[in-house]
């Protein structure tokens, strides 16, 4: 399991913040983020990379990017962040099926939606950027499990 998308609807707040995650704890795996309906080629908002800065990850070079079939294709697991975003993937993509999964399915207290921050207020990213790393974090740890 070496290939992992994170999803979201815009690619600018939530996902690019999983990916630099994974990325963070995940070294030598390719992992990638898009958006269902992507604000392609726009940077990540500037709260999420404002938090993110935080707790040292760095969101500059991000730019958000349409998801495509091949993409799919190619992730051994991919990451959505709500359970509708994983009925519209699954919908889209059937034969992906499999591999679209839920980035909190498995938390604490049960799987997890991570709410969408954008145009929200500095407690919504700081909510969401929390969510995702607990979800980050879980998945890290079963990929090892099996890696």
């Amino acid at each position: 399991m070496k290939n992992i998308l994170t999803v979201c609807i815009g690619n600018i707040c939530r996902s690019p913040v999983a990916e630099a995650l994974f990325k963070e704890r995940l070294p030598g795996y390719k992992i990638w983020s898009a958006g269902l309906q992507a604000v392609v080629d726009h940077p990540a908002e500037a709260m999420a990379c404002e938090i993110a800065a935080q707790y040292g990850l760095d969101l500059s070079a991000h730019r958000a990017q349409q998801i495509e079939s091949w993409m799919c294709r190619y992730a051994d697991l991919v990451l959505v962040m709500e359970v509708s975003q994983q009925h519209q993937l699954e919908r889209l993509y059937p034969l992906a099926r499999g591999k679209i999964r839920r980035l909190g399915e498995f938390g604490p207290q049960g799987a997890f939606d991570i709410a969408d921050p954008y145009k929200q207020p500095r407690t919504a990213f700081e909510a969401s950027h929390t969510a995702i790393a607990i979800g980050v974090d879980e998945w890290v740890r079963r990929i090892k499990l099996v890696s």
